[in-house]
């Protein structure tokens, strides 16, 4: 709480010696309202510190497994060479278990598996056609 206090001091006071300087003049945005993302989901604790990371381009944690997911569906949909289509799954499989794990269930995860090997089964007989 009190390091809480003490972060907030020190942020003030360097906004406003930044104000003093004119390095916050003329900046993109200036004078119209803030576009802020529904984050009504997100614990009022965290908000700040999610937008940072949001802003700086990166993604929590626990978010950032379903992004290299699409990347490597991605991988799949496109790729033609089995090796790699081989190593893609592994990845796959792996992150899969990872959000299981973070959830604390796998339920969802078992469901989205078997849609996933569908999926692939359907993909290697469509590359099979051409």
């Amino acid at each position: 709480m009190i390091a809480m206090l003490l972060l907030e001091k020190i942020a003030e006071a360097r906004i406003a010696e930044a104000i003093e300087r004119g390095e916050l003049d003329n900046l993109p945005g200036q004078g119209r309202p803030l576009r802020l993302d529904d984050d009504r989901l997100v614990p009022e604790s965290l908000r700040a510190a999610y937008r940072i990371l949001k802003n700086a381009g990166y993604l929590p944690p626990e978010l950032e497994p379903r992004r290299e997911i699409r990347t490597i569906e991605q991988l799949l949909a496109t790729t033609e060479d089995e090796t790699e289509r081989r190593e893609a799954r592994k990845k796959l499989s792996y992150l899969l278990g990872k959000i299981a794990a973070l959830r604390g269930t796998s339920s969802h995860l078992q469901t989205e598996q078997y849609y996933y090997e569908k999926l692939m089964q359907r993909l290697q007989e469509g590359n099979k056609d051409e």
